[in-house]
């Protein structure tokens, strides 16, 4: 096994489905000769062929149309969005076309096709190519909304991506592309989506987060530990649907909640978790659920951007202030 960087996961699994599925077609802006901006499909194009790895002009409500296209005529499309800022002009077709063909056709048609675009901050980039705008997806009715946060789930979730009959949103945290190596076996196995993991047991209190901020809320949890505060640390993975099952049974173990993401905190992935708690799991419940957020804010320039984006020490002092209720 190799190890390799989120990146090079997702390169992977592109690769090992358009080996093994000829139905699967790549596109988007600038992926095919150049690689993508990241590099996620870089070389795809000299081995596959043009055919297979199709470079697009800059559109990417035409990008959107395409895949919607191919989708219902049985084909795979895989389309990039080069960062998740730029989705907007593609969104009349993944909320009237995409989420809902199934629907609309009772089946007849069905949209196998995943949209693929990077996002967050934490890379210095402008407002655009730094926003964490997943509840907008989530809220759609028809989409899987998955984001990795590792390069083993990037490699098992975007093979499932493909796989799946349905279309699937799939948001690439690029500020961990290339900052943990995982080993990864290049077997063609999925992993399941609609599902959280669990990376850490504990029993004090449970820790929420998905996509690049499961890095911070893991340094959170070791930090806690040397205080003597046992955390447990799920991994959403797929935020919609959401695998609230998994994420209840922590809170009735552990009776505390913090929910970590880099999302403005109103009308957020984090507000959804945190009303289920409420609605099912609140008798269980030792203290308030904690949120810890990016701000209301449009996504500052990179010399604020370490003051908009959630730390260590912040999900520090709102673990503790938690644990400080008997």
């Amino acid at each position: 096994m190799a190890a390799i960087t989120l990146i090079e996961a997702v390169t992977a699994a592109l690769a090992h489905e358009l080996e093994h599925d000829k139905e699967v077609i790549l596109f988007g802006e600038d992926v095919g000769k150049n690689g993508g901006v990241f590099r996620a499909t870089d070389g795809l194009q000299a081995t596959y062929g043009e055919d297979r790895v199709i470079d697009t002009p800059l559109a990417e409500s035409m990008i959107a149309g395409l895949a919607v296209g191919m989708a219902a005529q049985g084909m795979k499309p895989v389309a990039e969005m080069q960062f998740m800022g730029f989705i907007f002009p593609a969104m009349e077709h993944i909320v009237t076309q995409v989420a809902r063909m199934r629907n609309r056709t009772r089946g007849r048609l069905t949209m196998p096709m995943v949209i693929r675009a990077p996002y967050g901050g934490g890379i210095h980039a402008p407002e655009h190519h730094s926003e964490s705008t997943e509840a907008l997806f989530a809220h759609i009715p028809g989409l899987k909304v998955v984001i990795p946060s590792n390069p083993s789930r990037a490699y098992g979730l975007m093979l499932a991506a493909i796989r799946d009959p349905d279309p699937v949103i799939f948001l690439e945290p690029k500020r961990v592309y290339r900052i943990v190596k995982h080993e990864v076996e290049d077997n063609g196995e999925e992993y399941p989506l609609e599902a959280c993991f669990v990376d850490r047991e504990g029993k004090d209190i449970t820790l929420i987060s998905w996509g690049a901020m499961m890095h911070e809320t893991l340094q959170a949890a070791e930090k806690l530990a040397a205080d003597g505060i046992d955390a447990e640390v799920i991994d959403v993975a797929t935020v919609s649907p959401i695998d609230m099952e998994t994420i209840l049974e922590s809170v009735r173990k552990t009776g505390r909640v913090c929910v970590v993401q880099e999302a403005p905190k109103s009308g957020s992935i984090g507000s959804e978790i945190a009303a289920e708690i409420a609605e099912h799991a609140v008798m269980s419940l030792l203290a308030p659920i904690g949120r810890v957020s990016g701000y209301d804010t449009v996504m500052p320039y990179y010399k604020l951007e370490k003051q908009y984006m959630p730390t260590v020490d912040r999900i520090l002092d709102e673990a503790k202030r938690i644990m400080e209720y008997k």
